[in-house]
Formats: C-alpha cells, sequence, structure tokens
C-alpha cells in the first residue's frame, strides 16, 4: 500500500512558527506513514474576485496540490480565538471561483499548536466550521491542541516523549481516517 500523499498547510508563517516545528516534528516521525508535501501560502495573493478567472500561477499550483491530495493536514496557530487570515486566504483562494471548489469531499486533519494553555481550540473549532461549508470531511476525534511552550528544544527539535505520544496517536487515527474515508473527486 502507498502512504497517503497529504498537502500540509501551516497558518504559522512567522520566523520560528510552533506551527512549523510541529509540522518539521511530524514529518521526520512520520515520514514512512505519509507523503507529506507542502504549500508556502505566502506565496499567494490577497483573494480578489478580479483574479479569479484568470488566477496568478501560484493559485493554480495551489489550486493542483489540493486536487492531487488524498487528504489536507491544516496546522494552524490561534490569534483572537480563530485562524490566521493568511490561512483563510488560501482557503477562500482554493474554494473560488463559486462552483469550482477545490476542496470539496476532501478529507481533512486539524491540528495546531501555541504557548496558550488551551492551545489552539478557539481557532481550530472556527476553522472546523469553514471547511465543513466546503464540504471538506474532517476528522473530530481525537483533537490535538498542543501548549509547545516546552515541548521543543532550542534547535526546533521535538524534545517531549508525551507530546511525541499525542501526536502519534492523532496521526495513527488520520492515516485511517484518510484511508478509510478517501473520495475519487
Amino acid at each position: 500500500m502507498t502512504a497517503p500523499k497529504i498537502l500540509v498547510l501551516v497558518g504559522g508563517i512567522s520566523e520560528g512558527s510552533l506551527n512549523e516545528k510541529l509540522f518539521n516534528a511530524i514529518k521526520v516521525k512520520h515520514a514512512n506513514d505519509f507523503s507529506f508535501e507542502d504549500f508556502d501560502i505566502k506565496s499567494l495573493p490577497f483573494f480578489s474576485q478580479d483574479l479569479e478567472a484568470d488566477p496568478p500561477a501560484t493559485v493554480k499550483a495551489l489550486r493542483e496540490k489540493i486536487k492531487k491530495a488524498d487528504g489536507i493536514l491544516f496546522i494552524t496557530p490561534e490569534y483572537n480565538r480563530s485562524f490566521p487570515g493568511v490561512l483563510k486566504n488560501a482557503i477562500d483562494w482554493g474554494s473560488r471561483p463559486y462552483g469550482q471548489n477545490s476542496w470539496d469531499k476532501k478529507i481533512a486533519g486539524v491540528i495546531g499548536a501555541s504557548v496558550g494553555n488551551i492551545g489552539t481550540f478557539g481557532a481550530q473549532h472556527h476553522l472546523r466550521q469553514v471547511l465543513s461549508y466546503l464540504n471538506m470531511h474532517t476528522m473530530h476525534q481525537p483533537e490535538l491542541y498542543l501548549n509547545a511552550s516546552k515541548a521543543f528544544d532550542q534547535d526546533g527539535n521535538l524534545s517531549d516523549s508525551m507530546v511525541e505520544e499525542i501526536i502519534a496517536k492523532y496521526m495513527g487515527a488520520f492515516k485511517a481516517w484518510v484511508t478509510q474515508n478517501s473520495f475519487k473527486n
């Protein structure tokens, strides 16, 4: 059985992003379980209906990666109890123009890391609402809200064995979710 192709969109675009560190840890630990491909959402222009009919090459590249993916993993920080605008921008580009929703029937997972005690609960909850509207099949259990304030060492490597176990449990469930629920668009 080939490893599922997973498109990963990381909503944390800051230098030293905890969510980028989380993705890097997942890539290392689960390279045999998944074929990961990420997309730099910073490269996308702001969404505009004026550009829908003839979108920039970066938008076309995103849509092509969505199309080829068996599943999508959203890794998001939390800003003001929601997910970042840059991630919403990528979602909007993938869902437009009207009637051409690239996200339709895609399998999805949502995780995130922050330094707060409730991790990214608010952001994930809000993101799930948007993904539901887009007709994505999002895994709901287990959840992964990571307080990552002490999970990584100074080099950005995961250094907490309990966090490793939590991530392994999530990724095992996500692999089952993707392989059992694949839809062919």
